[in-house]
């Protein structure tokens, strides 16, 4: 199979530090590639991910995010680019809106971010003429009327990620600068906890850093150590050598990259049980789910949960080659429905069901 990638322009793929979705695309790329498919992806011109790329690439400034020129010249290049290939799988906003696609090929769209009113809206337009990818159930359950073809929960590139001992006698976090991520709710559990907790995240926005400088900061102390942005060698290393991860998330998040990452080094999780956190983590066997004023009270247990178990939740569940597996089957079925009617799949839910927790 031929499948065209589009991921947006602004950070490579791989990104060099934070960046989900990217993440996430040079995982699929990388699987499909290595299950024997033809990938050409479209995505800013400094990413190294190893397969072939749109010519005439560029790199727009992270600070362009969300602004239609930026991310409209970069779709139309794209689609042009992708007029052999037999389905388009758009990572963008503005691509799938686009009119002008490459005639006889179907186009499929992954919902990354959350479906507010006004971002549903625009899928229920897309929805018309492409398949639309959820990533979690708890996505879907935002909204009621929206269209979704199927859900592919996130998976990760196992390879370069090893099982840690957690015996550094800390909990760490590992997120983004903001108020949703829970950060402040960490450092009370842990305080309450009695552990010590080190902390990386990433801090590029001015209102990342503002709520950083006026809210977080103040309120550390000696036990708390703050990282800033890791690697990701270094981020598996902090996650492995903790006692547990803690991930307080205060909204909906439609999945959550980071607690797979972390039971990928054998790490636990605890969080609040919002958004797909109740999804990826199993209560009492790879972590805790529970309010954050109660969580302090499991990270003793958190410990002693089996470390080879996390590992194994994601090796069974969120692995690369599980995410380019069920892409693979949407990915063709879409194909066959959109030859023999000349539409995307349609009204019919696909979900992989061995990824039920």
């Amino acid at each position: 199979m031929r499948i065209g990638l589009i991921v947006g322009p602004w950070f490579p793929v791989p990104p060099e530090r934070y960046g989900g979705t990217e993440r996430v695309v040079d995982a699929l790329a990388r699987a499909l590639t290595a299950a024997g498919h033809e990938v050409l992806l479209a995505a800013a011109s400094d990413s190294t991910c190893p397969v072939p790329q749109m010519p005439g690439a560029t790199t727009s400034e992270p600070e362009e995010i969300g602004l239609t020129l930026s991310e409209l010249s970069h779709v139309i290049k794209a689609y042009r680019a992708m007029d052999h290939v037999d389905i388009i799988h758009d990572h963008t906003l503005a691509g799938p809106l686009y009119s002008h696609r490459p005639r006889g090929v179907p186009v499929v769209t992954t919902v990354h971010g959350p479906l507010t009113p006004q971002t549903a809206e625009l899928y229920r337009d897309m929805a018309q003429d492409t398949g639309v990818i959820a990533i979690s159930r708890d996505q879907c359950s935002r909204v009621h009327d929206l269209q979704v073809s199927a859900i592919i929960h996130h998976g990760l590139d196992l390879s370069t990620v090893s099982v840690g001992d957690g015996k550094g006698g800390y909990a760490c976090f590992v997120g983004r600068m903001c108020p949703d991520k829970g950060l402040l709710e960490a450092v009370a559990i842990a305080r309450e906890a009695g552990v010590p907790l080190r902390i990386a995240a990433k801090m590029h926005a001015k209102d990342e850093q503002r709520f950083f400088h006026d809210v977080v900061e103040p309120v550390l102390g000696p036990d708390e150590e703050f990282l800033g942005e890791l690697s990701d060698p270094e981020k598996y290393e902090l996650m492995g050598g903790a006692m547990a991860m803690i991930n307080p998330i205060q909204w909906h998040e439609p999945f959550g990259l980071v607690m797979i990452e972390a039971l990928a080094t054998g790490t636990p999780v605890l969080a609040t049980p919002m958004g797909a956190a109740p999804e990826i983590v199993r209560h009492g066997v790879t972590g805790f789910l529970a309010g954050s004023h109660q969580l302090a009270g499991y990270v003793e247990a958190a410990a002693s949960l089996s470390r080879a178990e996390c590992r194994r939740s994601v090796d069974e569940h969120f692995s690369a080659e599980r995410m380019a597996a069920d892409h693979l089957t949407f990915y063709a079925d879409v194909i066959k429905q959109f030859r023999s009617r000349g539409l995307p799949a349609e009204g019919v839910l696909q979900e992989n069901q061995s990824q039920a927790m």
